[in-house]
C-alpha cells in the first residue's frame, strides 16, 4: 500500500520518531523512504548585496545540517533494512518544499513530525505538521 513514504526531517528529535514510524511503515509494506530536508535559499533577502559572506555562511550551516541529519537517518534506516534517499529542497516555505518533494517522488505517504506546541507558542509559531496534513493530496501521518 505504502511503497513510497516521504519523510519530512529538520534533524530534530521529532524528526527521528517520525523516521523511526517511517521505517516502521515502509518494512511491513517493502518500501522505501525519501528523506526531505527543506532549506530556505534566501532567508535575508536584500542582505546578500551587503554582506555577501553572511549568506554564505547560512547556507553552508543549512547544508551541513542537513548532512548531519541525513547521516543520522541513514544509520537508523540501515539498521531497519530500509532504502533511504535523500533530497535536500531549497524552497523559502516549508510546508511547499515538503509538498514539492512529494509531488516529485510520487510518495504514496507523508510522515512528519510534530513538536507538539499548544495555546499560544503554536498560534506564534504555527505548525509545518498541521499545514502540510491541511494542503496536501496526499495521506499524512503525523508523529508525536
Amino acid at each position: 500500500m505504502f511503497k513510497h513514504i516521504l519523510l519530512a526531517t529538520d534533524g530534530s528529535v521529532s524528526a527521528e520518531h517520525a523516521a523511526q514510524k517511517a521505517f516502521q511503515i515502509a518494512r511491513i509494506h517493502g518500501g522505501q523512504v525519501t528523506a526531505a530536508f527543506v532549506v530556505d535559499p534566501y532567508p535575508y533577502v536584500g542582505m546578500g548585496s551587503i554582506n555577501p559572506i553572511g549568506l554564505d555562511g547560512y547556507r553552508a550551516a543549512a547544508h551541513e545540517a542537513a548532512g548531519r541529519a541525513f547521516s543520522h537517518l541513514g544509520d537508523l534506516a540501515e539498521s531497519a533494512g530500509i532504502r533511504l534517499d535523500a533530497r535536500l529542497v531549497e524552497e523559502s516555505h516549508v510546508v511547499q518544499g515538503i509538498l514539492a518533494a512529494a509531488d516529485d517522488v510520487a510518495a504514496d505517504l507523508i510522515v512528519v513530525g510534530s513538536h507538539g506546541r499548544s495555546g499560544l507558542k503554536r498560534l506564534l509559531a504555527g505548525s509545518v505538521a498541521t499545514q502540510v496534513a491541511g494542503l496536501s493530496t496526499r495521506p499524512v501521518l503525523v508523529v508525536r
